[in-house]
């Protein structure tokens, strides 16, 4: 058996995050436009890489349909003017598509069959809401597989509330608190901006351009969290607040095998060491990213006492709260979201897991004490994510100090 590739996470781009609705910037821009002006910002930022040296084009979205749909791999490359021979796919895994881009195209750079590929995801939940159109099969309800409303995600992180009663609404409402305290101070230090490309936008005032994410909300206070309502069920915990909002945005990242990389002279951001998805109850999706880091953490030889540094998607405050505490993590500790996370920023669903590796591949650059680092997020319908990296900067003198 050969041994595999070193696949490389070579460089990674976003579009501001918008808000979803009438009023979010982005509702007269179409999803595949987002995604085009993402790749069409990574190449632009990587001159070196010629077009015609992509192997393929990996986007993913949630809901496939109007301007989300049509093999978006595929006429997002066209668009984005890579050459006719460059190929493209779509791939759908609700809010993880972004990451699992990621890994099939590493698993093809790993295996051999490619050196060079895109892998990115868009949703414009605007104009596509979650499980717009959808015909859920009747067996579900009949046969019991799921409940009623294992659909419906603020629904599954209420339960996970039920379940862990340490696990309390104010908790919850800190937690979402420093997200967007840290997403505000990241902004300060112009830690975020590198990542954004910016797109034109157009409302009725005229045209504008997207420069930042639209969602955060610097001003939030523990008391302003505590009184918001609880859509999901009365006297609830989960909150607009200290959850994810609806959102727009696209992502896109360049991948590449490390002898690929070293001819092309580009810079290597991080490794790809290991991955994993793994299966939950669908009630309880929020607790999807336990069971996939430990197997993540399996394949890898590694514990998780050797990650230095975490990058977890926020759907919901409950959701990174009942991951901490699996693995004995406190919920302020500094190596968790240094940057904030999707409460404040947002989560345009199959986009947000190339967010979260740009954020880790930025701190990666500023720890070089760090060797190795994880990006992992829940998935609906009872799924979990995540991708363990190595710091290509670590420094074992930096580590000891």
């Amino acid at each position: 058996m050969a041994e595999r590739t070193e696949v490389v996470f070579v460089d990674g781009v976003r579009t501001p995050f918008g808000r979803a609705g009438e009023k979010g910037m982005y509702w007269n821009t179409r999803a595949d436009d987002l995604v085009v002006k993402a790749i069409t910002g990574l190449m632009e930022r990587n001159p070196s890489v010629p077009g015609e040296r992509i192997d393929d084009v990996a986007i993913a979205a949630t809901t496939q349909a109007g301007d989300q749909g049509l093999t978006l791999g595929r006429t997002a490359a066209l668009l984005a003017g890579l050459p006719v021979s460059v190929p493209g796919f779509a791939i759908d895994r609700m809010c993880a598509g972004a990451m699992t881009s990621v890994t099939t195209m590493g698993a093809a750079i790993g295996f051999g069959a490619y050196d060079l590929a895109i892998a990115g995801g868009v949703e414009h939940m605007g104009r596509h809401p979650m499980g717009a159109g959808v015909d859920p099969n009747p067996r579900f309800l009949s046969e019991r597989l799921v409940s009623e409303d294992a659909l419906n995600m603020g629904a599954t992180a209420e339960r996970i509330h039920d379940r862990f009663p340490e696990y309390t609404k104010d908790r919850s409402d800190r937690y979402a608190l420093r997200s967007q305290q840290k997403v505000a101070a990241a902004y300060e230090a112009g830690k975020i901006q590198p990542d954004l490309v910016s797109v034109a936008t157009r409302s009725a005032a005229g045209w504008g351009l997207a420069t930042r994410d639209e969602a955060p909300r610097p001003e939030t206070t523990l008391d302003g969290l505590a009184g918001l309502k609880t859509p999901f069920r009365p006297h609830g915990r989960i909150t607009a607040g200290n959850a994810s909002g609806l959102n727009d945005g696209a992502t896109a990242c360049l991948l590449a095998s490390g002898a690929t990389a070293k001819e092309l002279g580009l810079s290597v951001k991080m490794k790809l060491v290991s991955f994993a998805f793994a299966g939950v109850e669908p009630e309880v999706m929020g607790l999807g990213p336990v069971p996939s880091t430990e197997k993540a953490l399996r394949k890898a030889g590694l514990s998780i006492t050797d990650i230095g540094l975490f990058e977890l998607n926020e759907a919901f405050a409950v959701q990174v709260i009942s991951f901490l505490d699996h693995f004995g993590i406190d919920d302020e500790d500094p190596r968790v979201n240094e940057y904030g996370g999707a409460i404040a920023i947002g989560h345009p669903l199959a986009s947000s897991g190339v967010r979260l590796m740009n954020q880790l591949a930025s701190q990666f650059a500023e720890h070089p004490e760090v060797r190795y680092g994880l990006t992992a997020m829940c998935i609906g319908l009872g799924q979990g994510g995540t991708v363990i990296w190595e710091n290509p900067h670590f420094n074992k003198k930096a580590a000891k100090r």
